[in-house]
């Protein structure tokens, strides 16, 4: 099918309308870039924040009436006098197929492969995950995701219970179970996280180690091994949480923080585990440690 888009300047204060006009419009779908390349450093938790500078971008069928969508627009009291947009006819191709050409198995560690399921396994006798990219967070790119996948790779997980505090994809705690994990625990206050936990857990034959939990459900446990790839200011909110699903001489890792941000947890979680390294990827770092006793 071909596809025409429009590109919108916006700022953060009209992204959102412009996001809900393009809806109204009939869009297939809307998505936000940065203009400028202006990062935004770990939003509040439950808000969006949008850059100063943000190119909204909405894509509709090529035989929609742009001229009827620019008309839309500009009846928004904000965009009527300084609407700057530009529209551009799309390549007909095969998106779904270019979008899967994207993604390629990845390699962590020594043994370990994150595979899409429509790619062959580079490695047979290699601990191979296979997942899917989807709604879920986690899918080995992400330098967060890759920090912590290469610390599961470098322990011994042989019979320890895991727990994936934040497992989106679920793709940490399924790659501990194939490492030798006996058990895994995934907490997750998205119900569509655990469910594409379960989803994937199943794909990859360990469903029978995974539990999923809504924080306001799981049960009382203690585990081995907790790795919680989130980010610095709910690693700080939440530390007596996640040390409470902790042993004593358990090992942690923690992901998801920017270098400045990682002296702020080290010293809230120095007084109960002994930090023992900090990985850096890019922009971010992985904090790792052992339980005291």
């Amino acid at each position: 099918m071909a596809w025409i888009q429009i590109r919108i300047n916006a700022n953060a204060a009209t992204a959102d309308a412009v996001s809900d006009l393009l809806m109204e419009a009939g869009s297939a779908s809307v998505t936000f870039i940065d203009a400028k390349d202006t990062p935004i450093y770990e939003p509040k938790i439950g808000t969006v924040v949008f850059w100063a500078d943000t190119t909204v971008i909405g894509l509709f069928e090529a035989n929609h009436d742009m001229n009827a969508v620019v008309a839309l627009l500009k009846r928004h009291d904000e965009l009527k006098d300084n609407l700057v947009y530009k529209i551009e006819q799309l390549e007909d191709k095969d998106w779904e197929r270019e979008w899967m050409d994207n993604f390629h198995p990845i390699q962590f560690g020594e043994k370990l492969w994150i595979c899409p399921s429509w790619r062959d396994i580079p490695d047979p006798d290699a601990v191979n995950v296979l997942l899917d990219p989807g709604l879920a967070f986690g899918t080995g790119t992400h330098a967060t995701t890759a920090l912590c996948l290469k610390w599961l790779e470098s322990q011994d997980l042989t019979g320890k219970t895991v727990v994936d505090f934040g497992c989106g994809s679920g793709i940490l705690g399924i790659a501990a179970i194939k490492l030798g994990a006996e058990r895994m625990i995934g907490i997750d206050i998205d119900p569509q996280a655990l469910e594409a936990s379960l989803d994937n857990a199943n794909r990859n034959g360990v469903a029978d180690k995974l539990e999923v939990y809504l924080p306001e459900n799981q049960p009382e446990f203690t585990a081995d091994i907790v790795v919680a790839n989130i980010l610095a200011q709910p690693l700080r909110e939440l530390h007596s949480v996640i040390l409470g699903l902790l042993k004593p001489g358990g090992k942690i890792a923690m992901s998801g923080i920017l270098e400045e941000q990682v002296q702020s947890v080290a010293d809230i979680y120095a007084p109960f585990i002994e930090l023992d390294e900090i990985a850096i990827e890019g922009d971010w770092t992985r904090v790792s440690g052992i339980k005291k006793a």
